[in-house]
Formats: structure tokens, C-alpha cells, sequence
């Protein structure tokens, strides 16, 4: 099931217990921080297994007519089981009934790191175009891939 959940508190322990379980994508705690700290007053949907949460996803308004995928995490023994897109789907829709145009979201480019790669193949697969690769925002050794789909 998904929720949105708009309580702040429980946006940032949802948002630490998924992201500290999630050491490959999530492993540097400066970044992990401030995920946790901004997802604290953005749209946030949580998928819901058991009455415990599996899984997050939090937009952020990063123009007038686009919203990003800030941040999104599943527990491992959740992957590919249809929560990611799950949550990507009510996210969608939210942003569609907000007025957004467009949906983008950046991630490590492809061929960079194994884990990233399933990362690339999940936004590709949910409709995501490549717009980009930045070298400069993350660092050459991390060069950022920007994706965007129109809503």
C-alpha cells in the first residue's frame, strides 16, 4: 500500500530507517543528512507492508513547471517486487494533479557503479529520458545523469 504521509516527524524516521538500510546507494552520511533533513517538508509517499514502511519517495519543485525525484528508497528484500514503481506512480499522479510539466530526476550515469546501473534501468523503464550528464555537479567520478519525462 502507499500513503502519503505529510507529518514531518514520521517523513524523517521513515526516510533514516530506509536510507540507513540502503548503505550502497546511501553509504555518505553528509548526503544522507540532508536527504533526510529536506525530505521533512516535501511531498512524501511511503509503501506500506505490514503496517511497517519499505519503502520512500519525495518530490521537490526544482522550477514553476518541474518537479524532481528528490529522493527515493526501497529496502533490498523489497526490490523488484513493484513497490519502486508503486511509489513512483502515486508520486506521478501528485505531481500531474499539482500542474507540473515535467518530472526529472539525477542519478550516478551509466556504467559508473553496478548498483547505479539498476538504478538507470529502473528510471528508463519507468518512462525517463536521458536529458544529460553533468560531470561537474558530483565530480568526474561521479558523473551525473539527469533524466525528465513529461506529465
Amino acid at each position: 500500500m502507499i500513503k502519503q504521509i505529510i507529518d514531518v516527524t514520521q517523513k524523517k524516521d521513515i526516510a533514516r530507517k530506509i536510507l540507513e538500510a540502503l548503505p550502497d546507494w546511501f553509504q555518505v552520511e553528509e548526503s544522507r543528512e540532508q536527504f533526510i533533513a529536506e525530505s521533512a517538508d516535501e511531498p512524501f509517499f511511503a509503501a506500506i507492508d505490514n503496517d511497517e514502511p519499505i519503502g520512500f519517495l519525495c518530490l521537490k519543485q526544482t522550477g514553476k513547471q518541474t518537479v524532481e525525484l528528490a529522493v527515493m528508497g526501497v529496502l533490498m528484500q523489497y526490490h523488484r517486487k513493484g513497490f519502486g514503481r508503486q511509489l513512483f506512480e502515486a508520486a506521478k499522479k501528485a505531481a500531474c494533479e499539482q500542474g507540473y510539466s515535467f518530472l526529472q530526476v539525477k542519478t550516478v550515469k551509466m556504467g559508473v557503479y553496478e548498483d547505479y546501473d539498476r538504478t538507470n534501468k529502473f528510471y528508463l523503464s519507468l518512462g525517463f529520458k536521458e536529458f544529460e550528464v553533468i560531470e561537474s555537479l558530483w565530480g568526474k567520478e561521479n558523473p551525473c545523469q539527469i533524466y525528465v519525462m513529461s506529465l
